[in-house]
């Protein structure tokens, strides 16, 4: 069941010092909203802070609320452990488990949740969740080989598997072409043109013409010198956002001038 994820005053801090400042936006469920802006401006730490990875480095802490359908994420007695199962996480190079098969790797998650399911209840969410990541039909015949010796795009596809296994509301994925070939990456991008009818998606990208092609939303940070707080300038409509932005810094970015 996707749901909206609102964000309010969130300030993002490593220790002492203050990562991110003052973002406050709305994501809408059963869409891709997409996360750009040139390097170190925030948009992959602010995306950590939904699901409560931010806090995972030692010294790290966010002031302000992250809402899931009007449930602080932050908020006293919720269990970050719970957060992450809700809100899954697809990373920048792909990290299946080497030592496990295809299969095992799909079905990580939910085993380690203590899911305790039949055989046949789990072959079947292997297949649903592959089919769901558009892998199936390349690896129906060697579910019991290691993950780790797929593509690299096979790869990814298989930890979008992974993901979705545990049935979450929201899949966040942290530049998930970046290490992947052009084929691959038009094989994931078709699969997150596919994922938004069923999850709120959230994608950053340093790849502008990807965000245009797959997100329906796209916010752009950016920040005032190296130093200096990532903030979020602009956020809108993708096709308002490339050709009519309201913020000369995001049309200087989009135009190349700059990032």
């Amino acid at each position: 069941m996707a749901k909206r994820i609102e964000i309010n005053d969130l300030d993002i801090y490593y220790g002492k010092f203050q990562a991110v400042r003052g973002v406050s936006m709305t994501i809408e469920p059963r869409a891709v909203t997409a996360f750009i802006g040139s390097s170190g401006c925030g948009k992959s730490t602010v995306l950590r802070s939904l699901n409560r990875m931010h806090e995972v480095i030692p010294g790290a802490y966010v002031d302000g609320e992250v809402l899931l359908d009007g449930v602080n994420l932050y908020g006293p007695n919720v269990d970050p452990v719970r957060v992450r199962r809700q809100i899954g996480m697809v990373f920048q190079r792909p990290n299946p488990f080497p030592t496990m098969s295809i299969k095992e790797n799909v079905l990580a998650g939910v085993r380690l949740n203590n899911a305790r399911m039949s055989k046949s209840d789990m072959d079947d969410l292997a297949e649903k969740s592959l089919r769901g990541a558009n892998l199936w039909e390349e690896v129906k015949d060697r579910l019991d080989r290691p993950g780790s010796g797929l593509s690299g795009g096979q790869q990814q596809r298989l930890c979008i598997a992974r993901a979705i296994a545990v049935s979450p509301d929201v899949i966040l994925m942290d530049e998930p072409c970046s290490a992947l070939d052009p084929i691959s990456t038009l094989a994931i991008e078709d699969l997150i043109k596919q994922l938004k009818e069923e999850y709120t998606v959230v994608i950053v990208t340093h790849n502008m013409q990807q965000a245009a092609r797959v997100s329906d939303t796209t916010a752009f940070f950016n920040l005032k010198a190296q130093g200096q707080p990532g903030e979020l300038i602009e956020v809108g409509p993708t096709e308002k956002i490339f050709h009519n932005p309201d913020q000369k810094a995001t049309e200087d970015y989009i135009t190349g001038r700059f990032g």
